[in-house]
């Protein structure tokens, strides 16, 4: 998710009221309200390439039978039920499919991450645009979306065993949606496949047992701002032995970031809504410009991990102390200097590392935790035109699974060092 000068140029995007949109297709009527504009991200599952992407992989259903268990709620208790049990399946068959398990419905890639992202923007649009049966208030519907983000995302089901397993190891890994949906809709995340892939999974290293648990998260800066990655990891960090978050960054390499900016820039995210500023966190008073990972980097990039390069980047964008204008400093930065970007670019990937290291450092933890950057995933050289191109082809599917499997080995060398 690193911002890319040249393949992403970006523009500074303004928020506009949005325009009114028919009711989801597919959807029952009677208990719908079309005339509730859906966001951004939601209107564009009505394009022809999102709805191929459910068709293919079984998961067109999942929105309209989410509708219909909604319609038959009769109180707010029993809508939140409804909301946390089908964000919670959606997020078990996501994973289940992507690790072999459950009906493989559909001639998709079981380890696709698109369809549970697509399936979860139908969801949201249902429930935005649900027409309750008892007075339900703006902020009661807010509380049933955030709740439906955190079940679908798996966010509330990271489940490490109980006790000290001796012997066994515990990782926590999260990854990111699609983003950039506006340039090529049929855009596949690396990150978000790998967390499906390894979620609630053991891998044997050199020093033992380790379990990985992952979580999802979405591109956009609204749900940074009111702290849903510290709402997320604050109960586990003090429980695992070393975190990496994780999203797409270069083509052709992997990098472990060295170093995270307290920065946001100006790329707009997936609701297209830009938000550059200081990262908004609790207490800034106390807030570093800088934080660090305590990943094994140099263990990391000299392992033979996987197919492609792995990188240890030390470059950043700092204000130097005294000056008034940016510089590119390819060690690090130096003493008193203002964030402009980190390792990870200035974008969500530099957001959430910087958040999740400065959450360790502040509960005062000595784990290795940090953030990696995958590969874009590429389309095959025949496949590159988002408006003739297919949403799969052989070449894609290979990319993805020496990914998947280059951040397991990727873990597997932290979790041994």
């Amino acid at each position: 998710m690193r911002r890319l000068r040249v393949q992403l140029a970006a523009a500074v995007v303004v928020s506009m009221a949005l325009p009114v949109t028919p009711a989801l297709a597919g959807q029952p009527s009677g208990c719908t309200d079309a005339s509730v504009p859906l966001t951004v991200e939601e209107q564009r599952l009505a394009k022809a390439i999102p709805q191929e992407i459910l068709r293919r992989s079984g998961f067109d259903p999942v929105a309209s039978s989410f509708t219909r268990a909604l319609c038959g709620a009769n109180t707010y208790r029993q809508a939140q039920q409804v909301v946390e049990r089908h964000g919670q399946r959606l997020w078990q068959r996501a994973v289940e499919r992507a690790q072999g398990g459950g009906p493989a419905d559909g001639d998709l890639s079981r380890v696709d991450d698109r369809p549970l992202y697509w399936a979860r923007l139908g969801m949201t649009g249902a429930l935005r645009q649900w027409r309750s049966g008892f007075e339900l208030s703006d902020a009661q519907r807010t509380a049933l979306l955030d709740r439906l983000e955190h079940s679908s995302r798996g966010q509330d089901a990271i489940d490490f065993p109980g006790g000290r397993e001796k012997g066994l190891k515990r990782v926590l890994v999260t990854g990111f949606d699609p983003f950039t949906l506006d340039r090529d809709i049929r855009i596949s995340n690396p990150s978000g496949a790998s967390a499906l892939a390894l979620d609630g999974t053991v891998v044997r290293t050199k020093a033992g047992r380790v379990r990985i648990e992952t979580a999802m998260f979405p591109v956009r800066w609204a749900d940074f701002t009111r702290g849903m990655v510290e709402q997320t990891l604050r109960p586990h960090l003090p429980k695992v032995d070393l975190f990496t978050t994780v999203s797409l960054g270069r083509p052709g390499r992997f990098d472990v970031e060295r170093n995270n900016g307290a920065w946001r820039g100006t790329f707009p995210d997936n609701d297209n809504i830009s938000a550059s500023g200081t990262v908004p966190v609790a207490d800034p008073a106390t807030q570093p410009q800088w934080t660090a990972t305590t990943l094994p980097y140099q263990d990391i990039v000299s392992a033979p991990t996987g197919r492609f390069p792995v990188k240890d980047n030390t470059e950043v964008v700092e204000i130097p102390a005294g000056e008034s204008e940016p510089v590119t400093r390819p060690d690090g930065p130096t003493e008193g200097s203002t964030a402009r970007e980190g390792g990870g670019g200035d974008y969500l990937s530099n957001e959430i590392a910087y958040r999740a290291t400065l959450l360790r450092d502040r509960l005062g933890l000595s784990i290795p935790g940090g953030h990696v950057h995958t590969p874009v995933l590429e389309f095959g050289s025949d496949n590159t035109d988002p408006a003739t191109g297919t949403i799969t082809d052989p070449e894609f599917l290979q990319n993805r699974r020496d990914i998947i499997d280059q951040v397991r080995s990727i873990i597997r060398v932290a979790a041994e060092h």
